[in-house]
């Protein structure tokens, strides 16, 4: 539970850098993907704003993490099923999301989906990680089954 967290929280900080550049290199503004997560929240639909954004991606990260590392229990995920994983996501995420909510289908494509690919090949990669153990070594336990 702990290392799906820690995954999570590193994914969902890094997923953004590809929105963040593209926006920086083209002029847009760079706090428009976070305002429109928060058009995602409940009563927030016409009234984006940075916090309800933050507050939104938390959330829709901690739940796709959940999702990630329930199926990292029984099977490897690693960089590239993590990265595939993130494109599904792309297309659930977007897909509906940009029918729904117009701050959302405003955003560029390309970068949004950029960022669930980097979110989810991040968290494969991670939930992929030997674990550590308390004596300083780590666990090879393989996914699926327990030490007796």
């Amino acid at each position: 539970m702990l290392k799906a967290a820690a995954a999570g929280a590193v994914a969902a900080v890094v997923s953004g850098v590809p929105s963040t550049v593209h926006a920086l290199l083209t002029g847009r503004d760079v706090l428009a993907a976070t305002r429109a997560a928060g058009t995602l929240l409940p009563g927030r639909q016409r009234r984006p704003g940075v916090a309800a954004g933050l507050l939104a991606h938390v959330l829709v990260s901690a739940a796709w993490t959940g999702v990630l590392a329930a199926a990292a229990r029984r099977h490897r995920l690693g960089l590239r099923s993590g990265a595939a994983a993130g494109l599904v996501i792309a297309v659930l995420d977007l897909g509906i999301a940009a029918r729904a909510y117009p701050a959302v289908r405003d955003l560029p494509r390309g970068p949004q989906i950029l960022d669930h690919l980097v979110f989810g090949a991040v968290t494969g990669a991670l939930l992929d990680r030997p674990q550590r153990t308390d004596q300083g070594t780590t666990s090879t336990t393989s996914p699926g089954f327990s030490e007796v």
